[in-house]
């Protein structure tokens, strides 16, 4: 930074915020709380602006990224940090809006805070897209859930096949009650239960549309070379990572997908354990559900065979690679005594350097498979 720079660190609420602003050769900061609207907010930083160079920074949470977009487009460089990483004291058992501000903008100077990617526009757009559909997918399994053990408590069970087969499904629209209000509870749960189903396939309509569409439509179809994952994985994969070229290798993007095991190491003795879950849980889910299908043996099928047709041969080489290196590590795993859940999440894991070595190949080469 320039000499002389000032620092401000923002606690944003949902109705004020409390301004850090720590200037040059300060041993203490000035607090300043003001109201959370872009009037405030340009007043703040253009009256700083006068007195030299400005910089701010503020935590991920209520304000999402619009604040960011405030105060970058007064032409202050701004930077979005990490709240999980952000260095806490064990002893302090006081928190308020102020002393946070004061903390956060010390460990900014002190170049103590860690920096998150901020998306463009119409990338968030997309993104909060995709988690509403994921959103809707939780309310299809709850409503389907209320409705069976509706069913359940008044001895409805379904007597042969699967649920929520066409048979389960004529079978549910079937059911009558004698009693009036039960009747009503039954229909209005599965009104619902279809409602949030037609929800989710228009979002998937919608989803598969833009999956179409620049930018996605290359890397989508990289992506759907491997096994486990289509064109819903896909787009999830490429929404909340956003640049795979950010991450220089590909445990970094393991670490921030929080598939890496915790450690409690001292001295010489070394503990490892679970995952540390610390990243991106949207990704994470989609991961470990595409690496469940290695768990058999390594096959072009007719559906992935029809992803493949046309991609690069260097991808879907890469892509059959990882089948038979996650095929016979999974194998393995299990072979020594690993819990099926386990081993899926350690081949989750190994299934992003793949990912990650495709997301960010630099050329693309002449011939296609």
């Amino acid at each position: 930074m320039e000499k002389g720079t000032t620092y401000v660190a923002l606690d944003d609420s949902k109705r004020k915020i409390v301004a850090g602003i720590l200037r040059s050769g300060a041993p203490t900061p000035e607090l300043r709380e003001l109201p959370n609207d872009p009037h405030h907010i340009r007043r703040l930083f253009e009256r700083l602006k006068r007195e030299g160079p400005v910089v701010a920074c503020y935590e991920a949470g209520v304000s999402g990224y619009d604040l960011y977009r405030q105060i970058t487009a007064l032409e202050v460089p701004c930077q979005v940090m990490a709240p999980a990483l952000t260095p806490r004291r064990p002893g302090q058992r006081i928190k308020t809006d102020r002393r946070d501000a004061g903390k956060l903008v010390h460990l900014f100077r002190a170049d103590e805070l860690t920096a998150i990617h901020v998306p463009a526009e119409p990338e968030e757009a997309v993104r909060d897209l995709v988690r509403c559909r994921d959103d809707v997918r939780r309310d299809v399994m709850r409503w389907r859930h209320r409705l069976l053990k509706l069913l359940d408590r008044h001895g409805r069970v379904y007597p042969t096949g699967k649920n929520w087969s066409r048979g389960h499904w004529a079978w549910i629209r079937a059911q009558r009650f004698d009693l009036p209000a039960l009747q009503r509870a039954f229909a209005a749960s599965l009104f619902a239960l279809e409602q949030a189903l037609a929800g989710r396939a228009e979002l998937d309509k919608e989803i598969e549309a833009i999956a179409e569409t620049a930018p996605y439509r290359t890397p989508v179809g990289w992506l759907r070379c491997f096994r486990g994952i289509d064109t819903l994985s896909a787009m999830i994969l490429l929404v909340e990572v956003v640049d795979f070229q950010r991450f220089d290798r590909p445990r970094q993007l393991m670490a921030y997908l929080g598939l890496v095991p915790s450690e409690d190491s001292s001295g010489d003795t070394r503990r490892r354990g679970a995952l540390t879950k610390a990243g991106n849980t949207h990704v994470r889910r989609v991961l470990v559900e595409a690496a469940w299908p290695y768990r058999h043996r390594p096959s072009l099928g007719r559906a992935l065979a029809a992803r493949s047709h046309g991609q690069p041969a260097d991808v879907v080489s890469q892509a059959w690679r990882a089948q038979q290196r996650l095929h016979r590590r999974y194998r393995h795993l299990v072979g020594h005594g690993k819990r099926p859940p386990v081993a899926a999440a350690a081949i989750a894991r190994e299934l992003v350097g793949f990912i990650w070595a495709v997301m960010t190949r630099r050329e693309s080469p002449p011939q296609a498979a």
